[in-house]
């Protein structure tokens, strides 16, 4: 009698003693993909740490004695968008999966299925507004394209000198630009990654810089306990300097010789953008049957020009229709506490929502944000 070796290991292994150890043997080798996704971060992590000097250009973490507060421009480009995420404290780097995205993990505009828009508005201190407006529409069936614009400005600001300190009469207005592509996509059913190029402009008065940078994102669904792993890199680009009317002056340098004055140009420096490495995981720890969802959120930013932050972040939702929000900013000497909520309308294709947080400061002023959203799949 011949016996088939084979067919006697399938039957065994289709035995029911033997099928929880097929399943652990399935969770062993998610484990071994989580580990390596997370030794990888750790990787990045510590390599963002390293200082180094280029130029006279710092970078760099600010552990020990190392400072580098001030190393960077473009302060704009790290305020963030959209309530939602800005209700949660800025925990937003794992669980993006709408059209802000753009700003938080551009992977996670792999999930904005079909075309869509959002607008935020950001009521800024000091008389200062902040905008964010985007648009996406999916490339065939695994991928995502979108547009956006980002403004950051000011009402405009009485000019003063030594000798007329209550001003002159004249004003001048701060208006900072972003506006860039994205594209983004699923690599395999769980991993997903995105890529951005956006120009950027500052300007006030007459003076204005202007440079291109890049940001690149990836999020990979673990598929154990629903967790969600995002990672992100932003502002890869290159250094800006300002230019204009006001650097240029006439000067005599010869009085004694009655010499007539000469054109001149005040030289300007250049800086870097603030380079941003961000890292988070989401997970919905409770989803009953659609009516009670509750979500939680951790991130880690590391910036090149102020010391690392942490940041946690919870959202309930009920119904599929309100979403109640509340986040935590460790680290940061302005802000901690925030909170919001939104409401969802889902129905005959088309999915539209309006999102409001509120951000309080240590001085007791408080930022505002409004978010509204629309998607037809």
């Amino acid at each position: 009698m011949i016996i088939n070796i084979n067919d006697q290991a399938g039957l065994l292994l289709n035995r029911p003693e033997f099928k929880n150890l097929k399943k652990i043997i399935g969770v062993r080798n998610k484990m071994k993909k989580l580990f390596s996704i997370i030794c990888l971060s750790l990787v990045l992590i510590l390599f963002s740490y390293q200082a180094k000097a280029v130029d006279n250009v710092v970078y760099g973490s600010s552990a020990g004695d190392f400072e580098k507060i001030g190393a960077s421009g473009s302060q704009f480009l790290k305020i963030g968008v959209g309530a939602r995420a800005n209700a949660m404290g800025g925990a937003y780097t794992g669980v993006a999966n709408d059209i802000t995205s753009i700003f938080w993990n551009p992977a996670g505009l792999a999930d904005v299925k079909g075309l869509g828009a959002n607008f935020s508005y950001t009521q800024w201190f000091a008389d200062f507004s902040h905008n964010f407006a985007a648009v996406a529409a999916p490339l065939g069936e695994s991928f995502t394209v979108a547009a956006h614009a980002i403004s950051f400005s000011s009402d405009p600001i009485p000019i003063t000198t030594m000798e007329e300190q209550q001003g002159t009469g004249s004003k001048y207005t701060v208006s900072d630009v972003e506006v860039g592509l994205s594209f983004s996509g699923y690599l395999t059913d769980q991993f997903s990654f995105g890529i951005t190029a956006k120009y950027i402009q500052n300007s006030f008065a007459s003076l204005s810089s202007d440079g291109i940078a890049f940001d690149v994102g990836t999020k990979y669904y673990t598929g154990i306990q629903g967790i969600t792993l995002g990672f992100a890199i932003f502002n890869l680009g290159t250094t800006m300097q300002y230019m204009g009317q006001d650097l240029r002056t006439t000067k005599q340098l010869f009085t004694s010789l009655d010499a007539s004055p000469l054109d001149a140009e005040y030289l300007s420096s250049s800086y870097n953008i603030p380079l941003i490495f961000r890292a988070g995981l989401s997970s919905e720890i409770i989803n009953i049957e659609d009516e009670h969802k509750l979500l939680v959120a951790a991130d880690f930013f590391t910036y090149s020009d102020v010391p690392e932050q942490f940041a946690l972040g919870a959202e309930y939702t009920w119904h599929n229709l309100l979403s109640l929000r509340a986040g935590y900013l460790l680290g940061q000497d302005s802000f901690g506490f925030s909170g919001g909520a939104g409401i969802q309308y889902i129905g005959g294709g088309f999915n539209g929502s309006v999102n409001y947080s509120i951000s309080p400061l240590e001085d007791f002023t408080t930022v505002h944000r409004i978010s509204i959203g629309m998607k037809m799949d």
